[in-house]
C-alpha cells in the first residue's frame, strides 16, 4: 500500500499541492546530496508518464512465450505508474552498487566440487536492501512534505526497473538487458519509488554499447535472440530458479552455476575492473558463495535457512538449488559423487530429484553408476523418473 502521512506544514515542510515550483527542484538537489548517506550510489528523476513505448514489446513477448513468467503480467500495469499509484507524478530511480570479486575464494578439491552463486545473490537479499533504503528516502521525502504519497517498488513490482532507470538518467540498457551506468557498470541493484511530487526530470544517458556483441556471442545457451532481447526461457539465471524441468541440452550448459549467471555481465568491456566494496552487507561470505556440492545435497532445513536464508537465492527454496547441484556434478563428472546420487536415488522422496539424479549418473557413467540405475530400475515407481532411467540404459 502507498506510503501516506496527512499532518499540517511547518517547521520547514510544505504542502505538495500548494509548493512552489522551484521547491521541487531544491528537493531533489538535496536527495540527490543526501543519497550517500542513505547508502544510495546514484539517484535519478523521471515523469511518471506512461511506458507506451513499452506496450507493444511486452505484448509481442508475452505471445512469443519469451518472458521468464515471473513478470507482472498485466502489461497495462507494467507500462502505467498511475496503476501503482493514482496521481503519480515522478518516479525516482536508484542504483546500489554490489561487488564482481570474491576474495580469497574457496578452492575446489576432488571430492570437494563446488558450486558458485551469480553476484546478485551474494551478500544479503538486495529486495531486503533495496527497500531499506526507499524506505529511508521516504522518510526523508515525508519529513519535508508530509503529505506526500509514496509507493516503492524493487524487481517484484509491476513496473518494468530497466525502463524506469533508463528515463531516469541511471544509465543505458545494454545489449545484455542490464542497465549500464556510467560510474558504476551494470553490477549495481535498481530500484524506484513513485510519488505525486513534481520533480524536474533528469536527462537519459547516450552512452550506448557501440559495436560491441561479446555479451551476445558469450551466452552459453545463446538465449538472446538479438541485441537487448532475451528469450528468457533458455537464460542460465531461469533455468537456475525454474521449478519445471530442465532440457538435457540446457542441463548440459549450465556448468556448476546453482543460482544465477553472470558470463554476459563478466565479459562485458564497461564493467572492466570494476568491484564495489562500499556496502558491508552485500558483501559475500566465501563458503555461502561458492558452497561444497556434497553438502548442499545433504543439508538440512534449518541449516540451508541459516547459511542461505539472508541471499536472494533462497526465494524458490531449497530444491531447486539441489536439483542445480546435482546437475553441476553430472555436468563435471565428479565421480566422488556417485555414491551420494546413488543414495538421492534410493531414497530421496522428491521425484524430480531422483529424476536428476538418473540424469547426472548416467552423464558421470563408469560401472557404480550404471549398477544404480539398474537398481532403481527394479524398484522406482514414479513414472518421470522411470522414464528418465529408460533413457539413460538406451543412451
Amino acid at each position: 500500500m502507498p506510503i501516506k502521512e496527512e499532518t499540517g506544514a511547518g517547521n520547514g515542510q510544505v504542502q505538495a499541492e500548494t509548493a512552489p515550483p522551484d521547491y521541487w527542484l531544491a528537493l531533489k538537489k538535496e536527495m540527490i546530496s543526501a543519497a550517500p548517506g542513505l547508502g544510495i550510489d546514484k539517484i535519478g528523476f523521471a515523469s511518471a508518464d506512461p511506458f507506451f513505448e513499452l506496450k507493444e514489446t511486452l505484448v509481442r513477448r508475452r505471445a512469443k512465450d519469451l518472458d521468464s513468467g515471473f513478470e507482472e503480467p498485466d502489461a497495462d500495469k507494467r507500462i502505467d505508474p498511475a496503476r501503482s499509484l493514482e496521481g503519480a507524478r515522478s518516479i525516482i530511480a536508484i542504483a546500489v552498487a554490489y561487488p564482481a570479486k570474491l576474495p580469497d575464494p574457496p578452492r575446489a578439491a576432488p571430492g570437494a566440487t563446488r558450486g558458485i552463486l551469480a553476484r546478485s545473490a551474494w551478500g544479503e537479499d538486495y529486495h531486503t536492501a533495496l527497500r531499506r533504503r526507499l524506505a529511508a528516502l521516504s522518510a526523508f521525502i515525508l519529513e519535508r512534505v508530509p503529505d506526500a504519497r509514496l509507493e516503492s517498488m524493487v524487481d517484484t513490482g509491476a513496473l518494468v526497473d530497466r525502463a524506469v532507470a533508463v528515463r531516469a538518467g541511471i544509465g543505458f540498457s545494454g545489449k545484455n538487458c542490464s542497465v549500464i551506468t556510467p560510474e558504476f557498470g551494470s553490477w549495481v541493484y535498481l530500484g524506484e519509488l513513485l510519488t505525486n511530487l513534481p520533480f524536474p526530470p533528469d536527462t537519459p544517458v547516450t552512452e550506448d554499447c557501440g559495436d560491441c556483441t561479446l555479451c551476445l556471442d558469450s551466452c552459453p545457451t545463446g538465449a538472446f535472440i538479438g541485441p537487448g532481447e532475451l528469450d528468457a526461457k533458455r537464460c542460465i539465471s531461469y533455468l537456475t530458479q525454474t521449478k519445471d524441468p530442465i532440457p538435457d541440452e540446457l542441463k548440459e550448459k549450465m556448468g556448476n552455476r546453482i543460482y544465477g549467471c553472470d558470463t554476459c555481465q563478466v565479459v562485458c568491456p564497461k564493467n572492466k575492473g570494476y568491484n564495489w566494496t562500499h556496502h558491508p552487507e552485500l558483501q559475500p561470505e566465501p563458503e555461502t558463495a561458492k558452497p561444497l556440492l556434497s553438502e548442499l545435497l545433504t543439508v538440512g532445513n534449518r541449516e540451508f535457512k541459516e547459511k542461505f536464508g539472508s541471499t536472494s537465492a533462497a526465494w524458490r527454496g531449497k530444491k531447486p538449488l539441489q536439483r542445480n547441484a546435482i546437475i553441476a556434478l553430472g555436468r563435471l563428472k565428479d565421480k566422488s559423487a556417485v555414491p551420494l546420487l546413488t543414495e538421492l536415488l534410493r531414497g530421496d522422496p522428491r521425484p524430480d530429484i531422483r529424476e536428476t539424479a538418473v540424469w547426472a549418473l548416467n552423464r558421470i557413467g563408469g560401472e557404480e553408476a550404471q549398477a544404480a540405475l539398474e537398481e532403481a530400475a527394479v524398484r522406482e515407481k514414479d513414472a518421470a523418473v522411470l522414464a528418465e532411467i529408460s533413457k539413460a540404459r538406451r543412451s
